[in-house]
């Protein structure tokens, strides 16, 4: 096969890496890639927002199979595109990646299809339709703006302050674009957030090993939301019987709402999940694989990508069976100074070289670096997603961590505590064993 993958981040990059290893593939592509994905693969120039050059693109390449990384390709209807052609790509069309590209559609699927979720509190067209829902709210309230906002058009708060400074930026503003013209407002829901994916055809699926993420930008989950600082998956993340359930009330409703609805789903679908005392609800979709979730799942992955993709897009999924290494993964994202808001660009990145292992215990992931004479620089917000995996977290953190500490950048910071309440929950397990 020849493929062709769309996207520059941490997320496009760890997929051609994943893609490298299959014997069925013979050439890949990434478009537009990134500095640290032209080293073993071909990039080529596209504009994102394109999606007629990029089935151009495909056309012109021979390419077997196209893999969109991001969302943003996906809510602009690339997929109808590549269709229209008869071009071969893993994706949902524009009307069924509404699920991720307007949260107020998503939220009233979910309660067309009884699929378990926070209430509203208000869908709101103007700040002063947000303040007189804010009136009426529970505290916590979760705020979302309804469009895309890569990762940070979210706030949870229980402060009526900070509510309307984020309605402000939002409505007023226009911080968001067109994205935050309209809100949704909704109960804080009280749990542990999971993050479950799977790959589907649109009647089966697999699912990918759970993980959970981290969206704060600093330790002790401080500062603004983010796209993710770092993401980790255990053997025993996630109880058999609990995930049951989330396939049960979850997974298989939404599939079976997205086919009444005559909204055929192709690729792979993100759940971000919050597992409450009352049981799993769902707090967002994404129509693609999330960022950082992926670096973490690819590492455990033992089965060959592009055959389960190729699979996906015509609709043999069923025969299908996932493999994964047993233990555990982790991944942490290295940032840009003043990331999310203002990321410093232009800044060299040194350590590379000694910092990517060979061994697939430990990969460095790009996400924003361009390269220039053999060197690195900083080209986005989030650089370089570094994930090890291991026997247990632990093993698999200190590997991720000692390749951390060997990169250096002016500015670039990341979390210490990756993981860290896993581990936590790990230890006062041991301890208890031990005085039992």
């Amino acid at each position: 096969m020849k493929i062709l993958v769309i996207g520059s981040g941490g997320r496009e990059h760890a997929i051609v890496w994943k893609l490298r290893q299959s014997a069925t593939v013979e050439k890949i592509w990434c478009a537009p890639g990134n500095g640290g994905i032209a080293q073993h693969t071909e990039c080529v120039p596209l504009d994102l927002k394109d999606v007629h050059a990029a089935a151009d693109l495909a056309e012109s390449l021979g390419a077997d199979l196209t893999i969109v990384g991001p969302e943003l390709p996906l809510v602009l209807g690339i997929v109808d595109e590549f269709s229209r052609r008869g071009l071969a790509i893993l994706g949902p069309r524009r009307e069924a990646a509404q699920l991720e590209g307007s949260k107020i559609f998503s939220k009233q699927f979910m309660e067309r299809h009884g699929i378990p979720t926070a209430s509203i509190y208000g869908i709101c067209d103007s700040a002063a339709d947000a303040r007189a829902a804010l009136d009426k709210a529970e505290w916590p309230v979760v705020i979302k703006a309804d469009g895309l906002c890569a990762g940070k058009g979210v706030l949870v708060t229980s402060s009526r302050e900070e509510a309307e400074e984020f309605l402000g930026r939002a409505m007023e503003q226009r911080d968001f674009g067109d994205a935050g013209s309209r809100l949704l407002l909704e109960e804080g829901l009280r749990g542990q957030e999971l993050s479950y994916i799977v790959l589907t055809d649109g009647d089966h699926f697999i699912p990918m090993i759970p993980t959970r993420d981290h969206k704060r930008a600093f330790d002790n989950d401080a500062g603004p939301n983010t796209g993710g600082m770092g993401a980790y998956s255990t053997d025993d993340i996630l109880a058999p019987e609990l995930e049951k359930k989330i396939v049960d009330t979850v997974v298989a409703p939404t599939l079976r709402g997205l086919k009444s609805d005559g909204l055929p789903y192709c690729g792979f679908l993100y759940f971000g999940l919050m597992l409450t005392p009352e049981g799993p609800k769902i707090l967002e979709y994404n129509c693609r694989l999330g960022d950082p979730e992926t670096e973490a799942i690819l590492l455990r992955a033992d089965f060959d990508l592009a055959a389960a993709c190729l699979a996906a897009v015509r609709g043999n999924l069923a025969a299908f069976r996932a493999q994964w290494t047993p233990g555990a993964s982790a991944c942490v994202v290295i940032a840009s100074e003043g990331y999310p808001n203002s990321p410093i660009v232009g800044r060299e990145i040194l350590g590379l070289p000694s910092a990517s292992p060979r061994s697939e215990t430990g990969v460095v992931f790009h996400a924003g670096t361009r390269s220039a004479n053999g060197r690195f620089y900083t080209n986005g917000g989030r650089v370089l997603v570094v994930a090890a995996s291991g026997s247990d977290l632990q093993q698999a953190l200190n590997r991720a961590y000692e390749t951390v500490l060997s990169i250096k950048c002016e500015g670039a910071f990341y979390r210490t505590d990756i993981g860290a309440s896993e581990r936590a929950k790990e230890l006062q397990g041991q301890a208890a064993k031990s005085t039992s």
